[in-house]
């Protein structure tokens, strides 16, 4: 008769006894580099030769591939003709207005002209507005290209291909940087700007039988008298500055526009040639009433320019206001 051990039966008492033990603590200087092993952050150098290689090649392969499609889309680009153009793209073809001097960037959204104009320090911010934006017409060299491909240009002799039309700064008395444009004698200059839209043809109003019920008077007038005198210069984009409210009309005064009222035809179509600059219209406020905001709207009259305040197309709204 076998006896009990310890009140087990033999076959418990024969079976291994196994401990838990708590792992050995994380050491990071360990696992950075081990001695024993030699390894590196639990690699060994044969293991880092080889995700080395491989990471390499593989974002080799995947920076040549990026490289031959972002190679292929370019050659699809022309640098000076957009993809898309007129209709399909998203300026259209309805051109808008612009104006200069704008107001500070810190008051981005406003549209309002005010200064003092017996006060230098106060009306030197609207003219050294006019000035950085003018450069470019004074100074050749700052646009790219402008030089020897400047071309003298009228309404008889457009451009020759590969060629722009001068913009000729003299013409714009008293608009000058030399008179402060006019600021000093509260009787500001406003400067107007056409949108560039690649490939678009303005429709002249040469026929003066068919003028917009909308366009001012005065320059119904000025269109009829050109058509009479010299008819080859109707190929004009004609502009037009006004009070927007009765009472507008009547604070704005008389208003002059040099070098004449309108765009040359000679400048468009815009087709992005090297050195092109937009003609500008110099609008000269002769008596505006002081003291008081006078809502100003500039509209750009072609028969494909539409007129929209909502979309501002064709028209471009400020206001003026002189202490």
């Amino acid at each position: 008769m076998s006896k009990v051990h310890g009140g087990l039966p033999p076959m418990e008492m024969d079976e291994p006894f196994y401990v838990r033990r708590r792992p050995p603590p994380f050491n990071f200087w360990n696992w950075l580099y081990n001695s024993d092993k030699g390894t590196v952050m639990g690699r060994s150098g044969e293991s880092w030769i080889k995700i080395g290689i491989f990471y390499t090649v593989f974002y080799g392969v995947l920076a040549a591939l990026v490289a031959i499609c972002m190679w292929v889309f370019f050659q699809t680009l022309d640098p000076r003709i957009p993809k898309w153009k007129m209709d399909r793209s998203l300026i259209g073809t309805n051109p808008g207005l612009g104006f200069r001097p704008l107001p500070p960037e810190e008051n981005v959204e406003s549209t309002l002209i005010w200064y003092k104009g017996t006060d230098y320090d106060n009306y030197k911010l609207w003219t050294e507005a006019l000035n950085e934006f003018l450069a470019v017409y004074k100074t050749p060299g700052l646009t790219p290209g402008r030089g020897q491909n400047i071309y003298n240009c009228d309404y008889q002799r457009p451009p020759p291909p590969g060629q722009v039309c001068d913009v000729e700064i003299k013409s714009w008395t008293p608009c000058t940087q030399e008179n402060n444009y006019n600021y000093h004698k509260s009787s500001p200059c406003v400067f107007l700007k056409l949108n560039k839209i690649y490939g678009w043809i303005p429709e002249y109003f040469n026929e003066t039988r068919s003028l917009p019920n909308g366009m001012p008077k005065q320059l119904k007038d000025l269109i009829q008298d050109e058509a009479t005198r010299t008819p080859h210069t109707l190929n004009t984009i004609w502009v037009s500055c006004e009070g927007e409210n009765p009472a507008d009309i009547e604070n704005v005064g008389p208003v002059k526009y040099y070098p004449r009222q309108g765009f040359p035809g000679y400048f468009y179509p815009y087709e992005n040639s090297e050195g092109y600059l937009s003609p500008l219209v110099a609008v000269h406020f002769v008596r505006p009433v002081r003291g008081i905001i006078i809502n100003i709207e500039c509209k750009a009259w072609a028969r494909n320019i539409h007129h929209d305040r909502k979309e501002r197309i064709g028209s471009v709204h400020f206001e003026l206001m002189i202490d």
